[in-house]
């Protein structure tokens, strides 16, 4: 007798009741279950691939696929939304109505984490930058500001959500309320409640949760919602913890973490295969169900990396922005291949689970090339691009990039900000200071020619130019100026996305304090350019010329022809130093020479056959042609 669908089993005979925890284990439609679940977020993976994803979480024994939903994403612009049809750079990744019914085909239910807020290593945690225009507002609150925008926003995405219920026949089984609320060590039940009413006034009626480290306690749990825990070690303890806040309720894992994210200038994080084994087998025996955070990590593409800001308060020193790899050392990994964790997952899952369903073969892996190297590379000097900038704005006094008055009033949310000064006379040994620190680098030009370092080292993070240094100086040389420019080129390399209150409080550029030549009067009256990068800005840039030995910024175009069907590949950055990648107008990636990520991640369907065109603007120095490679490659540099 061949075995049930997933949906044959909990549905035939009809729809009844959801997923239910008003006893001590889960049920769904009256049927015991015990929920097998893993993180895929379709934002971070090309829309083109989420079948196959799917089919290989469904094909590992999984029966539940869990996802947040990026507010910045959906809604760039206060009032202007894309799920997919909006016309934004991301728009081929927010079809979440696609990706839902999708999961459905492939035979699973679906988790959904909306926020607002969602940490997920994501820039500012999913929340729109343009939150920070408001004046006084804080988000994650029950501030009326913020959970008016809160509320427009749920309106349009829960109108969506509604459609893809269990009780409904769609995929969704369960919603979580904000992320990790406990984490930030204040208890605010006005604003988790608040939160509460919008779902249900939205029409949202599937279970409804918290996720928490249960060693914070349960100040993230509010009545009626089932919580649920994060953590990667001792499962009994944290288990037997989440008891004594909720007696004869099912225990459910919302994150154990599969793997670990990296940082910038970090080693590439790796989990134990055995130790991985060892956590999860025992929170299966406790017995709990389970969300593997994450199965497929995938990609933060474009600027959308997070960072950690791991002090308290908002102070830049020990600021530790994501690499936009978030392989996570997932079952799967970046680029979608089986790992040895995938076919642990297997065996457990199919050790553990009692109810025997249909599951599918395995998915072939998707086929990946090292393209031919490219040595014609073009290029472009850093003036030049700046000729071409959409925006320049002038200003008595520097400004953040997202009280910049663009976008509709949304001000800047990613790239770069150029802070220009002309007509500048310098004396001979002059020393430029920055007030504060610079959110997140800087490096500084004079009348084009780099003043500053270049980036070699891990020390040199230290030193000016990078987020660590406060009211830092850089000697300008034994050279005078007359009539000089001076610009400054600030990188938003992320908000912070994890932390207590006065971390999210976050502007980007040059803003807390002066710039200053030689201790004289602060230099007012700016040029302020913003460098967005947006899709159509790229592709639209002029004046391409053959490639010259440059020390300092500069754009630089390959073009990279392609017969057939275009496969994955990833592009070896090794010989770059700096800056960014983007194919076809896209943003792909940062690249930095001290890794550990040290080749970006290009999925076949972001190319085409014929001419794709691949930029890079580099802070600093160029290779002098583009390198393939058919596998990640992760190497930190001292």
């Amino acid at each position: 007798m061949s075995l049930p669908t997933l949906y044959e089993h909990y549905t035939g005979g009809g729809i009844s009741a959801g997923l239910s925890a008003d006893q001590p284990y889960f049920t769904l439609n009256n049927k015991n279950i015990t929920l097998f679940s893993g993180a895929l977020h379709y934002f971070r993976v090309p829309q083109e691939y989420w079948r196959d994803r799917l089919r290989k979480m469904r094909a590992a024994g999984l029966n539940t696929v869990e996802t947040y939903i990026p507010w910045n994403l959906h809604e760039p612009e206060p009032g202007v939304y894309d799920f997919g049809f909006g016309g934004s750079d991301f728009q081929d990744l927010l079809h979440v109505e696609k990706f839902l019914k999708i999961a459905q085909e492939e035979d699973l239910f679906a988790i959904v984490r909306p926020g607002p807020y969602i940490c997920s290593e994501w820039e500012y945690g999913g929340l729109p930058s343009w939150l920070l225009r408001e004046k006084g507002m804080k988000v994650r609150t029950s501030d009326e500001k913020f959970m008016g925008h809160v509320e427009r926003y749920f309106k349009v995405l829960f109108a969506i959500l509604t459609m893809f219920q269990f009780t409904k026949g769609g995929p969704i089984i369960s919603f979580q309320i904000e992320n990790e609320f406990g984490s930030m060590g204040i208890k605010e039940d006005a604003y988790l409640n608040g939160l509460k009413k919008m779902f249900v006034d939205g029409g949202l009626t599937e279970l409804f949760v918290t996720s928490d480290g249960p060693s914070f306690g349960n100040l993230g749990q509010i009545d009626g919602v089932l919580y649920t825990g994060n953590f990667d070690a001792d499962p009994e303890d944290h288990l037997d913890i989440m008891k004594t806040f909720q007696k004869d309720k099912p225990s459910m894992v919302m994150e154990y973490w599969s793997g670990w994210y990296d940082h910038w200038a970090e080693k590439h994080h790796k989990v134990k295969n055995d130790y991985f084994a060892d956590i999860f087998e025992r929170i299966l025996k406790y017995p709990s169900s389970i969300n593997l955070y994450m199965f497929h990590g995938g990609t933060s593409f474009g600027f959308m990396n997070g960072a950690n800001i791991m002090d308290i308060g908002i102070d830049n020193d020990s600021y530790k922005p994501d690499t936009n790899s978030y392989d996570y050392d997932a079952p799967l990994n970046e680029n979608g291949d089986y790992t040895d964790k995938y076919y642990i997952t297997k065996e457990l899952i199919e050790k553990y689970n009692d109810v025997k369903t249909l599951l599918p073969e395995e998915p072939a892996l998707t086929p990946r090339i090292a393209y031919e190297n490219i040595t014609e590379i073009k290029q472009i000097s850093f003036d030049e691009a700046l000729k071409q900038a959409p925006h320049n704005i002038k200003s008595d006094v520097l400004l953040p990039m997202e009280l910049l008055d663009i976008n509709n009033g949304a001000g800047q949310s990613y790239g770069y900000i150029v802070y220009r000064k002309t007509n500048l006379n310098i004396p001979q040994g002059s020393t430029l200071k920055i007030g504060g620190r610079v959110t997140d680098s800087v490096f500084v030009l004079i009348n084009g020619e780099l003043k500053s370092k270049v980036l070699e080292s891990q020390a040199d993070l230290d030193g000016f130019g990078f987020w660590k240094a406060k009211d830092s100086s850089l000697y300008l040389g034994d050279e005078a100026y007359e009539g000089a420019t001076l610009e400054l080129v600030v990188e938003n390399w992320a908000r912070n996305n994890f932390g207590l209150q006065g971390q999210f409080e976050q502007y980007k550029g040059i803003w807390q304090g002066n710039v200053s030549l030689n201790e004289d009067n602060p230099l007012e009256d700016w040029e302020l350019i913003p460098l967005e990068f947006k899709t159509n800005w790229t592709n639209s840039l002029s004046g391409w010329e053959s490639q010259k030995e440059v020390t300092g910024p500069a754009l630089y175009k390959a073009i990279l022809e392609i017969e057939g069907e275009p496969k994955d590949t990833y592009i070896d950055m090794r010989d770059w130093n700096t800056g960014i990648i983007i194919a076809n107008g896209f943003v792909l990636s940062r690249h930095m020479r001290l890794g550990p990520q040290q080749s970006v991640y290009l999925p076949g369907p972001f190319l085409k056959q014929g001419k794709n065109e691949i930029v890079i603007f580099e802070h600093f120095k160029a290779a002098t042609s583009l390198t393939f490679s058919d596998k990640q490659i992760f190497e930190t540099r001292k």
